[in-house]
């Protein structure tokens, strides 16, 4: 269980620059909260004690403003962000490391029992007051544009955006982009480059030449060791997550604090 919440907490520093402290997020994020109080809710409702359940889940959604129906199936690491107005049904499952934005509703379509809310696979992003609706599969690692009505199943690594939602057309540049954006730390959810965002066209650019002078970089250290130069790749720790790998041999110095940026 504590396991559990150190992972709820520490997704909170992952995704949201705003976090200070570990205090700060437990006393004042109502998204964590949200998703304590469901775990609960959860396992009481398994257990058989069905109003139980429900009576904690209305507690919740009047304490932070997120309704999520105790029936629903939340995954590792999922975090909401602000939350306020987030609706999630009965029949929902969500994967790990999940990301919703406040106005979201995980809703259904259909009066009769059964399934008939969506299903979100890992590592998926959905925008502020985006509606994903009916018994659909959301696949991993996709994103789900602000705003947008989703009626229709959206693939991995797709991003679907618009009224009624629609598949913005996916191709090895956005998934090296993204690739790229997630070693440095930087997730720009439900945008792409065919959305009007002047600033994440710029930040693609950024990205694409971050590629292009890595593979610059790995065909120069080649071609210098079939010269039979010497390449000290120590000196070129790769970026994981947002800091740098340690190198044994390399000074530290006084301007080198470890530290990194994150945006989201």
């Amino acid at each position: 269980m504590f396991d559990r919440l150190r992972e709820d907490i520490r997704c909170v520093f992952d995704r949201d620059p705003a976090a200070r402290n570990t205090f700060e997020v437990l006393t004042t994020y109502p998204g964590l909260h949200a998703v304590i109080m469901h775990r609960w809710a959860h396992a009481i409702w398994n257990s058989g004690l069905r109003w139980p359940a429900r009576v904690l889940s209305v507690f919740s959604r009047w304490w932070t403003g997120i309704e999520i129906h105790p029936g629903a199936r939340v995954g590792r690491r999922f975090f909401i962000d602000h939350g306020m107005g987030v609706v999630i049904g009965e029949t929902a499952e969500i994967g790990d490391d999940c990301t919703l934005y406040h106005g979201v509703t995980l809703g259904g379509t259909s009066w009769q029992k059964g399934k008939r809310h969506p299903t979100l696979g890992d590592n998926v992003v959905v925008g502020a007051g985006a509606k994903i609706l009916g018994p659909i599969n959301i696949g991993n690692g996709a994103r789900v544009g602000s705003n947008a009505v989703v009626l229709k199943d959206v693939p991995e690594e797709a991003t679907a955006v618009g009224i009624p939602a629609h598949i913005v057309r996916r191709d090895e540049a956005s998934r090296r982009r993204r690739s790229q954006a997630s070693k440095l730390g930087f997730d720009a959810y439900g945008v792409t480059r065919d959305a009007p965002d002047p600033v994440a066209h710029a930040i693609d650019c950024l990205l694409d030449h971050t590629h292009l002078v890595d593979e610059k970089m790995a065909q120069l250290c080649a071609v210098v060791r079939k010269l039979g130069g010497d390449i000290d790749e120590a000196r070129l720790p790769e970026i994981t997550g947002c800091e740098l790998d340690p190198v044994a041999d390399v000074e530290p110095t006084e301007k080198d604090d470890g530290t990194a940026g994150h945006n989201s």
